[in-house]
Parts: C-alpha cells; structure tokens; sequence
C-alpha cells in the first residue's frame, strides 16, 4: 500500500474531485446556469465536500480529520438531495441524474469506510508523533 502524502493522493478526494468537475459541467448548460443561486448552491456544496477532505488531511490529527471528513459526507448528502432538486426542474436527463447520484452515494459510503479505519486506527496523527522535530534554520 502506498503511503499517503498529501490530501491528492486520497482517493475519497479524487472521487470529490470528479463529482466537482461533473457538477460544473452540468450547471454550465444553458438551461441550468441561469438558475444562478441554484448553481452556486450545489457548486458550493460539491467544493465543500473536497475542500472539507483536504483541510482535515491538512490538520495533521486523526480526531480533526474525521470531523472534517463526517462534515464532508454530510456535504455529499446535500449535494444529493440538490440532484433531485436538479432533475425534478429538467436540468438534468435521467441517465445524468442516475449516475452522478450514485457517484455521490459511493463516495459517502468511502467516506465512512475511512472514518471507521481512523477510528479504529492506533495513529493519533502526524502533530501527535513523539519525535522531536528540528527547527528549520533559514
């Protein structure tokens, strides 16, 4: 198993990524982006779900993560409920609407998948590590 780096090397974030840029794709449609306060809602809301990964990735502390990373699912849970909302107005086809809803459920189930190995993980996380580090001299 490789080691993860950096936030981009998660899969869960990768997989918000792809939904992100399906969304833009979607609401950039005539038909779709003058509902403007309607794109900014659900752009804003799939932006949350990556940006949510990242910043707990970026905390350093297993506890912080999975906090950012249950605000994340519930992120994908809005972005859902917004699909409906998207078809039901005809911004979307059935097919488009069938497959990025599932792309949202998989990556909530990810999500949760991962919380759990936090969770039962004996790492506490990178600020928790009990070498002394040097101070950088510049």
């Amino acid at each position: 198993m490789a080691k993860v780096k950096s936030f981009e090397d998660l899969l869960i974030w990768q997989m918000a990524r792809e939904i992100n840029r399906q969304i833009y794709t979607y609401t950039r449609r005539e038909n779709f982006r003058y509902d403007t306060r309607f794109v900014q809602q659900i752009r804003a809301a799939t932006g949350s779900i990556m940006d949510n990964i990242a910043e707990g990735f970026e905390r350093t502390g297993n506890k912080e993560f999975r906090n950012f990373l249950y605000i994340s699912k519930g992120s994908c849970g809005e972005v859902r409920s917004q699909l409906v909302r998207a078809f039901d107005a005809g911004y979307l086809t059935k097919e488009e609407y069938d497959y990025i809803y599932i792309e949202t459920k998989k990556l909530g189930a990810s999500i949760m998948k991962f919380i759990v190995a936090l969770q039962d993980s004996e790492y506490k996380g990178a600020k928790y590590a009990s070498e002394d580090l040097e101070p950088l001299n510049h």
